[in-house]
Order: structure tokens, then C-alpha cells, then sequence
């Protein structure tokens, strides 16, 4: 018999996912300085997604993924996501939390928003027909989510520059704080 070395490794609390069909985007302050209230002046790096794609968009396949969010802000806004919909809403997701603290918004069909706490452990269940969105609520610490999702999904981003979550979530010093849009 033939025994292969795995072709991606995933040291799940120590690294970022590594091999053969993974790809990496970098997201800096510019590419989401819409979602904000008050624009910064510079241009940081907001977050990186590493995705590994092994094969066809077709029913039953899966993608699996890692967001690194940066503990970056702006003018007390905490980082965000662009966050979306599933083109096919048929699909759900698992977000898991691998390290740091943060929120996982989310918004229906008619706009109601709520969060749920992201911490070490965390697992969330997300239906297809919610809009996710996730957010480091650190001023210092990394926001580590994976994610697991079927490759025929799609990501409605459209959905939510219509329609944007129902609250903003910002730090106070220790505290943080939801203001309705």
C-alpha cells in the first residue's frame, strides 16, 4: 500500500493553512474603508484569508479557511469583515474560533441583527439565509476564525451594501458598545 504525505497542513493553533491549493488574500484598510464611519488615514492590513480549494464547484464539495483579523480600528470602530450572504442559500457554514476575542454578527433576510461571543473554542452553526459577518472587538489581539463551506455557496456581498447590519461596534476604552444605524 501507498501511504502519501498529507498535500495541506493545518496546525490549527499555531499556523495558517499550508500546501497545495492554498491561496492567500490580503484585505488592507482601503479595500473596506466604506463600512466605516470615520475613514482612516493610512492603510493597514485589516485582515488575510487563506482558503484551500481542492477541486470543481459542484454539489458536496467543501472549502476550508482561516481569517487572521488584524486588532486594528477605526476612530473606535473595531475591525470588520465585509461580510455577505450565500448566492445559494440553501448552503450553510461552520465559523470556528481558533484564537482571540470578537463577535460574529449576523443579520436575516429582513434586517434583524444580532451577535454571537467568538472566543478560543467557539463553534458556530451559520444557516444560508443569515448574513455573517465577524469582528475583532481586541484592541491588541489577533481575531483567528476558520471557516468550512461548500464550494457552490457563493458570497452575496451586493445584499449587504444595500441593506448594512443593524448596529456598529465600537470600544470605549474596555467596554464595547453597539450603536443602531
Amino acid at each position: 500500500m501507498n501511504v502519501l504525505d498529507p498535500a495541506v497542513v493545518h496546525h490549527l493553533m499555531e499556523g495558517v493553512p499550508e500546501g497545495a491549493g492554498v491561496t492567500r488574500a490580503v484585505k488592507r484598510y482601503h479595500e473596506v474603508a466604506s463600512l466605516y464611519e470615520s475613514p482612516r488615514d493610512d492603510d493597514p492590513v485589516v485582515y488575510e484569508v487563506y482558503t484551500h480549494d481542492v477541486g470543481p464547484k459542484t454539489k458536496g464539495n467543501l472549502l476550508w479557511g482561516l481569517t487572521v483579523m488584524k486588532p486594528v480600528d477605526s476612530h473606535g470602530e473595531c475591525n470588520m469583515t465585509r461580510g455577505h450572504f450565500h448566492e445559494d442559500r440553501d448552503c450553510t457554514e461552520y465559523y470556528f474560533c481558533l484564537r482571540g476575542e470578537g463577535l460574529l454578527l449576523l443579520m436575516d433576510e429582513s434586517g434583524e441583527t444580532w451577535a454571537e461571543r467568538m472566543c478560543e473554542g467557539s463553534l458556530h452553526h451559520i444557516d444560508g439565509h443569515v448574513a455573517h459577518r465577524c469582528v475583532n472587538t481586541s484592541a491588541t489581539e489577533e481575531l483567528w476564525v476558520g471557516a468550512c463551506w461548500p464550494t457552490v455557496s457563493g458570497h452575496d456581498y451586493a445584499a449587504i451594501e444595500r441593506r448594512e447590519f443593524g448596529y456598529r461596534v465600537k470600544r470605549a476604552g474596555d467596554e464595547i458598545v453597539f450603536e443602531k444605524r
